[in-house]
């Protein structure tokens, strides 16, 4: 399942967000694909998977070769509607180790622009170990900060107080008689799982066995991206 948002289509309705919170800190499930946590200022974003058409390319496999600029566009975007002090992104940033260094100047500029005045950090992803390079802010592979745990894939340890992505979650419901899939933000109080920001991405239903043991699935919500708003469903109401 592709993610393609127009960025000038951000609603003018409270229906756009979510409100939640993840072992106690309040946070904002956006409909462009961001979390926002309005006491620290943190905007958290995952997946991006940047200048995948271009990885693809390198293997001999042509894509339309607009999705990083695409997924940037909305990037400014929900950095714009919530002006977050910190930026963190959550592994997958690049689809591959050389997605960063190979990514032209003019999608480099967009990246440093939306940074300017902001601290900036870069997970390390199983797509882009090696972090990223020549672009403002630091990579590592965790962080703790504002009372959360950040990193790339869930933790079947210590998963209390995390925000993860890398699983791509997905939710399915029926509405008028036929089945609606769409990206998710999965949490169940404890713990969130981001959905993929970047707009060629797919997505993994929360009922697919990777799933297993992640969640206490009585508490779990998914709240649903729509194109305009986000709908937020019981784990005991999604199909199955």
């Amino acid at each position: 399942m592709h993610r393609l948002v127009h960025a000038a289509s951000a609603p003018a309705n409270a229906f756009f967000q979510a409100r939640t919170t993840i072992n106690g800190v309040a946070a904002i499930c956006d409909a462009l694909g961001g979390l926002y946590l309005p006491e620290s200022r943190t905007l958290v974003v995952s997946d991006l998977h940047l200048e995948k058409g271009s990885a693809f390319a390198r293997r001999g496999m042509m894509l339309p070769p607009y999705d990083t600029i695409a997924t940037l566009r909305i990037l400014e975007a929900v950095i714009a509607r919530h002006d977050p002090a910190t930026v963190i992104s959550l592994g997958d940033n690049f689809h591959d180790r050389t997605g960063s260094a190979a990514m032209p100047e003019n999608f480099r500029q967009v990246i440093c622009s939306m940074a300017q005045g902001r601290e900036w950090i870069w997970i390390n992803g199983n797509h882009d170990p090696d972090g990223a390079h020549g672009l403002p802010g630091a990579s590592m592979d965790e962080l703790r900060h504002a009372g959360l745990v950040f990193r790339h894939e869930p933790s079947r340890v210590d998963g209390v107080g995390e925000i993860a992505g890398h699983l791509h979650p997905s939710a399915t419901v029926r509405r008028r008689e036929r089945s609606v899939r769409r990206a998710c933000f999965a949490t169940d109080g404890k713990r969130l799982l981001m959905p993929a920001f970047g707009v060629t991405t797919g997505a993994l239903d929360l009922r697919h066995r990777a799933m297993n043991g992640i969640f206490d699935r009585q508490h779990l919500v998914a709240h649903m991206m729509g194109r305009d708003r986000i709908y937020s469903v019981r784990f005991a109401n999604l199909l199955g």
